[in-house]
């Protein structure tokens, strides 16, 4: 039995009928869930897709309240339309993304615990957060929440894109539609032709002068159209152009003339009666026709196009003892011919050798004149000599010179020159170059210092080398240049000083700053003992520049506390034998029967060489002093101190009383008495009871005279103290440790 429901405005009615699957209805749009099986996200997105739309694609907070109010409560939820799609939360039903405006998650959500929770439930009637999403693993299983869509194929006429929502559905109308349906087409301003010699055809598929619809214009014979020929009604209703006009036949186009130009009054655009184009000619040539002409009604011209003429020079002759030749490429001494002049041999030409026509007619300059031939005078180079086979004053055609250069420099250029028919040096004076060693380079991790009197790395030139701190110069430290081109010895090379290599310690650790055999200037090597050893010596080592080490290598030498003795009157047992007291080592400490210990019971020694506490002492127990009701007779023997471990205490009473307890106590190893302390009762005394009293000494005349010697002893030793109105001193009443103490109290004192 399932629950069906029917929205009627905001009236809701509940009626049972009987069926497999649960649903709710809103309007044409329905929601239903599975009750019978629970499914993982995708099982229940097929199980949807099977027999419904899809699983709900939840678009506004109304329908949330609406599925939280009408759903039945699940503990384990519903799964719905949401899925992360490539990092992205993504309605799988529209394949749109989650906007941030819709989103519907409970606090903390989603992603809480950051992994793999990449699908979305709701809850429904939940305590805490109803109708809010919580991300889940897609494995889970929960209850399918599906909606069959109320959109069909012929929603929105086709014009837009149906939208489901609660009860109903909306229409997103596509661009140029609009209205409830999208049954409206949007409209162009209507189009209408201006008098004239222009026709329009049109076709209206969805109305007159609407989206889509299309026009065609023409014109009259004679007229040409300007403007598109097609106008059409866009979506946003608008015209995708202004309406074209027809404009009269122009005349032919012309072209300008062979080497000319052609100005005409219309633009590229228009081409109307009365236009006019006027000719020119390029520079040097000159118009043959009529330089303007008009465009008239019948779309003809008043002349044709004219034609341009080349510019003639007057006739050239070559010079005496002279030739020469010309390039005339628009005809015999016409404009732009060239006329190249020349000698004979030991003569050149004087004045411009080309001449060239112009475009006014005339040559650039006069015809040249041939004159004889002389060079330029040469001058010796620097660091050389000059000889020449004529004269140095006249240096004239076929003159022949030659060059040679001091010690240690070189020609560069040619060794001979001849003047020739030009009037010029077969070969420019040469010049006198420094013979050249190769370049040095300074070595690495080194200086070189150079003097070049003739140039770099040239003849003489001498260069002074030494190395940065911590290089040692493999080589000479100065090179000169020589005239073979050629350095007196190999560049030296800078190498570094090198520190020996070292060792760990035993026991210990070894760490450089390079490896053992590059151990060079400025290495640092560091030293470290394993736990329970300590570093003798530097912890740190530097290389220094005459490659030996700051301090000598350190040790490890083991770290041990001071050995600990046994305690007075107790006892240790250690984890260590004969004395080695390392670090980790612990002692264990006890006292002697009736002691008791004063410190701690462990000490472990410490990477210090420091136990972690003192040793502890023994003290002897204490039991509590004794006090005791008088009269009463106390004799107390203390061998570890007053009141102490073993100390005896023996009681009787004086003359006329007897104990009623046992006369002897002893302080235990606990610290407590071995009995209770006895009182003394009144009784008369008997020469039986006073044998009894001092330890049943045998009936007999010399035990008598000994008892009674002893009773009269103590009456006159109390008769004496009371006489004399003496206080007992706390010996008498204490008693000395290791002896035995006397007490006696008076009941009339």
């Amino acid at each position: 039995m399932v629950f069906y429901l029917e929205a009627l405005g905001n009236v809701f009615g509940i009626v049972l009928i009987s069926a497999l699957i649960p649903q709710i209805q809103v309007g044409a749009w329905t929601y239903h869930y599975s009750d019978q099986k629970v499914y993982s996200w995708n099982a229940s997105r097929r199980y949807c897709q099977t027999f419904y739309t899809d699983l709900v694609a939840i678009q506004n907070q109304n329908e949330i309240a609406y599925l939280n109010e009408f759903l039945p409560y699940y503990p384990h939820y519903y799964w719905i339309g949401i899925r992360k799609i490539n990092n992205v939360w993504t309605w799988v039903g529209t394949n749109k993304t989650l906007t941030k405006e819709a989103e519907n998650w409970a606090e903390n959500e989603p992603n809480n615990k950051r992994n793999d929770q990449d699908c979305v439930e709701i809850y429904i009637k939940s305590p805490s957060s109803p109708g809010k999403w919580n991300d889940e693993p897609c494995l889970k299983r929960k209850r399918a929440l599906c909606y069959q869509a109320s959109c069909e194929s012929f929603s929105c006429n086709h014009q837009g894109e149906c939208i489901e929502t609660i009860g109903n559905y909306t229409c997103s109308c596509y661009p140029g539609f609009y209205g409830p349906e999208c049954e409206y087409a949007k409209k162009c301003k209507e189009l209408d032709l201006f008098p004239g010699n222009a026709f329009m055809n049109c076709s209206h598929p969805l109305g007159n002068f609407s989206y889509k619809s299309k026009c065609n214009f023409y014109c009259m014979e004679g007229n040409r159209l300007n403007g598109a020929s097609t106008l059409e009604c866009l979506a946003s209703g608008e015209w995708t152009a202004e309406i074209p006009k027809c404009l009269v036949n122009e005349c032919p186009s012309l072209k300008s003339p062979e080497r000319g130009n052609m100005n005409c009054s219309y633009s590229s655009k228009e081409n109307i009666n009365v236009s006019s184009c006027r000719f020119s000619c390029e520079e040097g040539f000159i118009l043959k026709g009529e330089e303007v002409a008009w465009c008239t009604a019948s779309g003809a011209w008043t002349a044709p196009v004219p034609q341009c003429e080349v510019v003639r020079c007057p006739d050239l002759e070559a010079p005496i003892r002279g030739a020469m030749n010309c390039e005339q490429s628009h005809g015999v001494f016409a404009y732009d011919s060239t006329c190249n002049f020349s000698c004979q041999p030991g003569y050149r030409v004087s004045g411009f050798e080309t001449l060239r026509c112009l475009a006014s007619g005339q040559w650039t300059s006069s015809i040249p004149t041939c004159q004889a031939i002389t060079c330029d005078p040469l001058k010796s180079p620097v660091h050389g000599s000059l000889n020449c086979s004529s004269s140095l004053a006249e240096f004239q055609y076929n003159s022949r010179c030659s060059f040679q250069c001091a010690e240690g420099f070189v020609l560069k250029g040619a060794e001979t020159t001849e003047c020739d028919i030009s009037g010029t040096w077969t070969a420019p004076a040469p010049v006198c170059h420094a013979i050249v060693c190769k370049p040095l380079l300074t070595p690495q991790d080194g200086k070189m210092t150079c003097v070049h009197p003739f140039g770099d790395s040239s003849y003489k030139s001498t260069c002074q080398f030494s190395c940065n701190k911590g290089f040692s110069l493999i080589g000479s430290d100065k090179l000169h240049c020589t005239i073979s081109g050629h350095w007196t010895a190999d560049p030296p090379t800078c190498r570094a000083n090198k520190c020996p290599p070292l060792i760990a310690p035993p026991q210990g650790i070894l760490q450089c700053s390079a490896t053992q055999e590059n151990l060079i200037y400025n290495s640092t090597c560091d030293f470290s003992c394993k736990r329970g050893l300590m570093l003798m010596g530097a912890q740190k080592l530097t290389c220094t520049a005459s490659g030996s080490w700051t301090n000598p290598p350190p040790y490890c030498k083991a770290v041990k506390c001071p050995v600990l003795n046994n305690p007075k009157w107790g006892s240790q047992e250690c984890s260590y034998n004969h004395g080695d007291s390392r670090v980790s080592s612990v002692c264990h400490f006890t006292c002697n029967k009736g002691f008791m210990l004063k410190g701690s019971e462990n000490v472990q020694c410490l990477t210090s060489g420091k136990w972690t506490t003192p040793p502890p002492t023994c003290e002897v127990v204490k039991c509590p002093e004794l006090a005791f009701p008088k009269p009463i007779l106390m004799n107390c023997s203390h061998p570890w101190g007053f009141f102490s471990y073993e100390s005896t205490c023996i009681f009787s009473c004086p003359e006329g009383q007897v104990l009623d307890n046992s006369p002897e106590i002893k302080c235990q190893a606990e610290g407590t008495w071995s009995k209770k302390m006895p009182t003394c009762q009144e009784e008369p005394l008997s020469v039986q009871k006073a044998l009894a009293y001092f330890g049943g000494a045998v009936a007999s005349v010399s035990g008598l005279v000994i008892g009674g010697s002893i009773l009269a002893l103590l009456r006159k030793r109390f008769r004496r103290q009371d006489d004399g109105k003496r206080p007992l001193s706390p010996q008498s009443v204490m008693g000395t440790p290791g002896v035995f103490t006397n007490m006696a109290f008076d009941s009339t004192s």
